[in-house]
């Protein structure tokens, strides 16, 4: 196994990562929104307070990879 070789899978995926969040633009901002909410003044993010949101973003996010292809 190539070190090098996951230097450039990683780059393919972050080279990927802005069109896949333009696919998944209504789930993105729906957990923004939730961690801002939650997230006001000085309160900080706890686990799984946004956990439907976020659900909802990295399924949009998987679907949107098989799309793409690898």
């Amino acid at each position: 196994m190539s070190g090098a070789n996951v230097w450039t899978r990683s780059r393919d995926r972050m080279r990927r990562f802005p069109d896949l969040l333009a696919q998944c633009s209504i789930e993105a901002v729906a957990y923004g929104k939730c961690v801002s909410a939650t997230t006001t003044g000085r309160q900080e993010l706890r686990k799984d307070l946004c956990v439907r949101e976020f659900e909802a973003l990295k399924t949009c996010f998987t679907t949107a990879a098989k799309k793409g292809g690898k």
